[in-house]
């Protein structure tokens, strides 16, 4: 069974995603006058500019070739070609290609795309349709790279695997001359600033320049770093300099008129160098490669290399933990299989951080450079932050895999601590099979808390690094520990052994305060301070909730299929998110103990944490670069947190992309299901039950005092309207203009109205007497209820004979207060409504038999409700003064 609507969780957009293998192009942008750099992202364009980023739109694939003209930017994945305007629109689309395309080059009005089954296909930029189709016989001749030699007209340069090349007039479809190459396969093809000469790109590493109008070699260079992935010019600032890209991450630099090596710039990135360019007119090279960087060097230091003037740059490995930092819900620090600790900004890309790669010995791993860095720490497994004294010492706490030696950080320095924490028996000697497994920190950034495999656990100083003492007396547990944690106030220690015991110590003294044994061996624990709820995975695959005050299981949830792999709670401990290798990410709703949402991903969790906003959750999956964020939907709209049936079938989900514009709510085209719809109370929830109304008080409480509150509110004199004067004044006939004078006012008329005369019978009335035979009093109630106090006081005046009321309408008002008594609704109303008539018609009322016996039933219901009542007060008064007198 599938739940109708979204669920909890919305996919909003990526974090930590720069670049990837896809060379990145360059393009100038008249009207802006400024170069935009395009690199592919999965399945997104990013377009940057000197000062900020613009995600395009994406594909429902990954990129796999990116090229750019003046106007638009094309990508293709598989067999489909896309053109982009205003770097995210796609306005074009072109079909034809059997195979997955793997070379793309703007031609003017076309563009020429060629497959991996060697299918070269000129295509008409607007129209859409296949100008020209070339098919080339793989055996003799697969192309390889791509080039337009600048001034020649019509014609394009191929190169294939075989090692020779074809120039070809497109527009005539003839094949102008062919060269015979060196024999060696073609990597890439640069245009040369000088006319006619072309850069080769061979697999051996040799950089030829050649005339192709002569078909004359100019120079030939050498790498001894694999074939060339990348060659650039720089132009217009005076130096013939050569830039050629390498699969190690090198970048040499040549120089042209020397015909020599000008200097090398070692791991430049750490794989492939994907796409190199050099900025026309200014000393800039743009970079980007594998490893999910994207950088831009300067050239403005002596001996000709070049240094990082901008780079965006995630991790180059995924990420195995990720934790937000700090109480604003802006950055998320990330632990990767690189061996780097990142921090990524929710906000803006600018203010990401890299605080390095952990080492031993950070001077000599400079020296070694990064290939060759025997000093490296092996990744992050686990780590503990806290912002408390974070800029008088470190503030971050770090396990690495296989190491005994945890590392601490420095957030505000962006770099590796200043302490190495171990425990003093191994400062000389290392043990192989001892390691640590489980690290926390106080909330004050006092203290780290570390655990052992061998089931020691240390605490040390932050600030000093100084060891602080263990708990147990050798060890803590017997087992491996698989988790610790901290309370809020630096009271308890929680640590989780392998042996399936949990256990709790005093933080100050190190004794055992309580001990208790679990039903299975958990996997890891996690802590909500605030609440004081322990979260506990299994590695039988179930989770359980354990309270640290009264050191109770107070929940058991069972569901998932393959390890659990992390959990984070809300920020309020309501809810507990768990993922595990069974691709699912489900929310537990802890006081109902009930799962409340579910959705599959297309790769495993590896790491979840939610915002202490609880605005986003931020996931990283198995072989994934990324962090992706999701957003919160309770947060601003309609979702149902119903528990789920037990057949029901989670949906699969698409990670999100880096375009959060696609990240439409649809909540408001969706029809809400039976369990969204708002749930209305009815009028009377039992039989037994006193219901007041939802009437202010206004309405109904100052009914009896009205005669003074009016007397109150009484002018001391009416207000004078003043006489108004008419535009022409009248005058008498006449030779001699006279004024008429004004008309005495005639008081002789009286102002009492005869209310004989003008009684009218009021709607409450007429609903009164169509009540006495339907015995229905709903209408004259609701009409009742809808008046003001002066109003109310009126109809119920007219009731009387005097009024233009009758006996009959005022035995069908009482009649009416009688049946709101009896249905026990509307109670404080009935109360001031009967008052209210009494004190009006008392005189009426003590002459007419009929309405005193009316009355006298009326009474008898009063005093029977009212006893009904003072037993249920005396009853809730019993239990309270117990409560409050009681010793618990």
């Amino acid at each position: 069974m599938a739940r109708e609507g979204a669920g909890l969780f919305a996919a909003f957009r990526v974090l930590g995603r720069f670049s990837g293998h896809v060379p990145h192009v360059l393009r100038y942008h008249g009207r802006h006058r400024e170069f935009y750099v395009a690199a592919a992202v999965g399945r997104s364009v990013h377009t940057y500019n000197v000062s900020r980023r613009r995600p395009g739109n994406s594909l429902p694939q990954d990129i796999t070739c990116l090229a750019a003209d003046r106007m638009l930017i094309f990508a293709s994945y598989d067999n489909i070609l896309h053109a982009f305007a205003r770097n995210k629109e796609v306005v074009h689309t072109y079909e034809g290609h059997k195979a997955r395309i793997h070379l793309l080059q703007p031609f003017g009005d076309h563009v020429i795309s060629v497959d991996v089954d060697n299918v070269l296909i000129v295509w008409n930029i607007q129209s859409e349709e296949e100008y020209l189709q070339i098919d080339f016989d793989k055996t003799t001749f697969a192309v390889s790279a791509l080039l337009h030699p600048s001034t020649y007209l019509n014609k394009i340069l191929l190169g294939s695997e075989q090692g020779t090349l074809q120039l070809w007039n497109i527009r005539s479809n003839k094949l102008l001359y062919s060269f015979p190459g060196w024999g060696l396969a073609v990597t890439t093809l640069e245009q040369a600033p000088a006319v006619d000469v072309v850069a080769v790109g061979l697999v051996s590493g040799h950089i030829i320049v050649h005339n192709i109008k002569f078909d004359e070699t100019l120079m030939k260079f050498q790498q001894d770093w694999g074939p060339i992935t990348a060659i650039s010019f720089r132009t217009a600032d005076g130096h013939p300099v050569m830039a050629a890209g390498s699969p190690v991450g090198h970048i040499a630099l040549w120089d042209l008129e020397e015909k020599k090596l000008m200097c090398q710039m070692q791991d430049a990135h750490s794989t492939a160098i994907a796409g190199m360019t050099f900025v026309p007119g200014e000393p800039l090279l743009i970079t980007n490669g594998a490893d999910n960087a994207l950088r831009v060097w300067i050239f403005d230091g002596p001996g000709g290399t070049g240094r990082v003037l901008r780079s965006r740059m995630g991790h180059s490995a995924p990420p195995t933990k990720i934790r937000y930092h700090g109480q604003n819900g802006e950055q998320i620090l990330s632990a990767g299989q690189d061996g780097t600790l990142q921090s990524f900004s929710t906000v803006h890309e600018k203010f990401n951080k890299s605080l390095g790669r952990g080492s031993i010995n950070k001077k000599k791993s400079k020296k070694k450079g990064l290939k060759l860095d025997t000093m490296a720490l092996p990744p992050i497994t686990a780590f503990a932050s806290e912002v408390a004294h974070q800029s008088d010492w470190d503030g971050i706490v770090a396990c690495h895999q296989g190491y005994i030696t945890c590392t601490t950080w420095n957030y505000q320095k962006t770099s590796m601590g200043a302490h190495k924490l171990r425990p003093e028996e191994f400062s000389k000697h290392k043990p192989i099979d001892i390691y640590a497994t489980a690290v926390d920190i106080t909330s004050c950034g006092n203290f780290a808390v570390i655990g052992m495999s061998n089931g020691q656990v240390d605490v040390y100083n932050m600030q000093s690094g100084i060891h602080r003492g263990r708990y147990g007396k050798e060890t803590a547990h017997e087992g491996a520990i698989r988790g610790v944690a901290v309370d809020g106030l630096n009271q308890l220690v929680i640590t989780a052994g392998s042996e399936g015991l949990i256990k709790f110590w005093k933080f100050k003294m190190k004794d055992l305060v309580y001990s208790t044994e679990l039903s299975s061996s958990p996997s890891g624990i996690l802590l909500h301070r605030d609440s004081g709820i322990l979260g506990i995975a299994f590695d039988d695959f179930t989770i359980s909730v354990l309270d640290i005050e009264t050191r109770k299981i107070v929940r058991t949830f069972s569901g998932h299929h393959g390890r659990i792999n992390d959990m984070t709670f809300s920020p309020d401990g309501r809810w507990l998110i768990t993922s595990s290798m069974d691709c699912s990410i489900k929310t537990w709703d802890l006081p109902s103990g009930c799962l409340i949402d579910c959705f599959l991903v297309d790769s495993a969790a590896v790491s979840l944490t939610m915002s202490p906003t609880g605005d986003f959750l931020a996931s990283t999956h198995v072989d994934d670069l990324g962090i992706y964020l999701w957003s919160n939907r309770s947060l601003y709209s309609l979702v149902s947190l119903r528990p789920l049936p037990a057949d029901y079938e989670p949906s699969l989900v698409a990670l999100p992309s880096t375009c959060p514009m696609q990240d439409v709510d649809v909540s408001g085209d969706e029809e809400p299901c039976d369990e969204m719809i708002e749930y209305v109370s009815p009028e009377q929830l039992g039989e037994q039950l006193v219901t007041l109304s939802l009437l202010p008080e206004s309405r109904w409480k100052n009914l009896l005092n009205l005669d003074i509150i009016k007397k109150k509110n009484k002018p001391r004199e009416p207000p004078k309207v003043p006489k108004s004067a008419p535009f022409f004044i009248p005058t008498l006939p006449g030779l001699i203009p006279r004024y008429i004078p004004p008309e005495e006012e005639n008081d002789t008329q009286s102002k009492v109205v005869n209310l004989g005369i003008l009684a009218q019978k009021s709607d409450f009335c007429i609903h009164l007497e169509e009540a006495l035979s339907t015995n229905e009093y709903k209408a004259p109630l609701d009409l009742l209820k809808s008046l003001g106090p002066s109003n109310i006081e009126v109809e119920l005046r007219g009731l009387a004979p005097e009024g233009g009321g009758s006996m009959e309408v005022m035995l069908s008002f009482l009649r009416m207060i009688g049946m709101m008594l009896n249905k026990k609704y509307n109670f404080e109303l009935a109360q001031a409504y009967l008052a209210l008539f009494l004190k009006l018609h008392l005189k009426i009322l003590s002459s007419e038999p009929k309405l005193l016996e009316e009355l006298s039933k009326l009474s008898m219901q009063l005093e029977e409700t009212w006893i009904h009542l003072q037993a249920l007060f005396n009853q809730s008064l019993c239990v309270l003064t117990y409560m409050k007198s009681a010793l618990l």
